[in-house]
């Protein structure tokens, strides 16, 4: 079984649910406390044993390779001002050098394209998955958690949180089979399918290990829902001649493309933080009595 070594992670999406805001900065630049929520999925690969990282990137955002590259000038401020504090922040998120790609996608044709991107440095070995938009809050990484039932059973694994059965239609769904170790074997894989004929509850959440072979699938696959060429749609293909498996994850995952699971996110994280959580909760008592006050008043 080969090891897990390279991770992909999109970040050419255009965040047009973040407009205007995103108009000139990308959206994974946008910060969740103090870190953009790419720096998330970043860490979240390398915890996992990830050694090389593939961004697949388009215009606009050149900001995020020179966010992963030295600051020379900030450095040298920082070690005048004796900030050690900061400057030992700055350090900690540096990748090793050469230990990050990045590729264009010259233009938005799906998330199956944006992996397509990525088949030649990646080469004849299995990879990992990170869709940036989603933040993994938790004990550990839910990366790290899919990597561990990959190293049982190999094949194709993707990391799974159940939803409220109601809204099936909103995620792809996966159907569940037989348990193995910590996961389950998958047996059906259904794009935002009605509650009525949803197999289960459990829906794909953003992290995935996958084998090479995708990559060729994804080169002949037929365009599908929005005329992109869609992740899913191969995976389905995929299924035909090799296992998929499915990792509940032990936490939660934040939709940070969306301004309720960006704000939710941000409220999360800073409670996780000492050096926060009291005067944030504060904060927010204050508001929910504020508002209660109002809707009284009204």
């Amino acid at each position: 079984m080969q090891k897990v070594r390279k991770a992909v992670i999109p970040v050419a999406g255009l965040g047009t649910r973040f407009l205007p805001a995103t108009k000139s900065m990308p959206k994974e630049m946008l910060p969740v406390v103090d870190k953009p929520v790419v720096q998330y999925a970043v860490d979240e690969a390398f915890e996992a044993g990830i050694e090389h990282i593939v961004f697949v990137t388009g215009r606009n955002k050149a900001v995020i390779e020179d966010y992963f590259d030295l600051h020379p000038e900030l450095i040298g401020t920082l070690e005048q001002t004796g900030k050690k504090a900061q400057l030992e922040s700055l350090e900690n998120l540096l990748p090793v050098a050469g230990a990050t790609s990045f590729i264009r996608q010259q233009s938005p044709q799906g998330l199956g394209h944006a992996v397509w991107c990525a088949r030649d440095v990646i080469g004849n070995e299995p990879f990992a998955l990170l869709l940036p938009d989603m933040v993994s809050f938790g004990a550990r990484g839910c990366l790290a958690e899919t990597v561990d039932l990959y190293q049982r059973t190999g094949g194709n694994v993707i990391a799974v949180e159940r939803c409220d059965p109601a809204e099936t239609g909103k995620y792809g769904i996966v159907g569940r089979g037989e348990e193995v170790g910590s996961g389950f074997k998958v047996t059906e894989m259904v794009e935002k399918p009605a509650p009525a004929k949803a197999p289960s509850n459990f829906y794909i959440n953003g992290r995935y290990v996958l084998q090479p072979e995708i990559f060729a699938l994804l080169g002949n696959q037929q365009r599908g829902a929005g005329n992109e060429i869609q992740l899913t749609d191969a995976m389905v293909r995929l299924a035909q001649s090799q296992p998929f498996y499915a990792q509940p994850f032990d936490g939660r995952m934040f939709d940070c493309g969306s301004k309720e699971g960006f704000i939710e996110a941000t409220i999360a994280f800073a409670l996780a933080r000492d050096d926060m959580k009291g005067p944030v909760f504060e904060m927010l008592q204050q508001f929910v009595r504020s508002h209660e006050r109002r809707e009284v008043a009204a």
